[in-house]
């Protein structure tokens, strides 16, 4: 990867940092999201972070394409929340209305909760606490034309684990001036 790819997937991602401190939600996209739609197949990676204290959590997203570029990353913040499952759950769900909202054909669903994944690939209709949520995720199944979920380490998920924490309104104020210091450096 080049030193000005990096810089600006560290560029979206100082962004998206600073978007979440006003509470404000953005979308970027690569100039490959155009060839993402021609051949329909992307990967959502998501994870939480969960704040007990305050029942909120945030959930990171970041799709991918085929050959492993961010077409677009997002966090976003929910109230409310019960516990971590809950929030898993929640994320999940926005990875599926992202992949809608971005016009996906065909996706595949990446999370570090197995318990989640495997609700959402069931099509048994869930009686649990979150279940409701499930079958919000079930019924939006039919907008794709493919549609995989699959469970990833927590190791192997670092981008998606790393978005929700920094972005996290209670975690105060972000790295950014260390992401703008790489960010100068990778352009030299």
């Amino acid at each position: 990867m080049s030193g000005t790819k990096i810089a600006r997937k560290i560029r979206n991602y100082i962004s998206e940092l600073e978007a979440t401190k006003r509470g404000k939600l953005t979308l970027h996209s690569s100039e490959s999201f155009q060839h993402v739609l021609k051949r329909g197949r992307a990967t959502v990676h998501f994870d939480v972070a969960f704040d007990r204290q305050t029942s909120r959590s945030t959930s990171g997203l970041i799709v991918w394409n085929e050959e492993g570029e961010i077409l677009a990353s997002q966090a976003v913040h929910h109230s409310n929340i019960e516990d971590p499952f809950t929030a898993k759950a929640y994320a999940g769900l926005q990875a599926i209305k992202l992949g809608i909202s971005l016009r996906i054909n065909k996706i595949e669903v990446m999370g570090d909760s197995k318990t989640i994944i495997k609700k959402c690939q069931s099509s048994i209709i869930d009686r649990s606490v979150i279940g409701a949520i499930i079958r919000d995720i079930q019924n939006r199944k039919i907008s794709y034309q493919e549609i995989e979920f699959s469970f990833i380490p927590k190791a192997r998920n670092i981008y998606a684990h790393i978005l929700p924490r920094e972005g996290s309104p209670r975690n105060g104020p972000s790295r950014t001036g260390e992401i703008q210091a790489e960010t100068t450096r990778l352009k030299k």
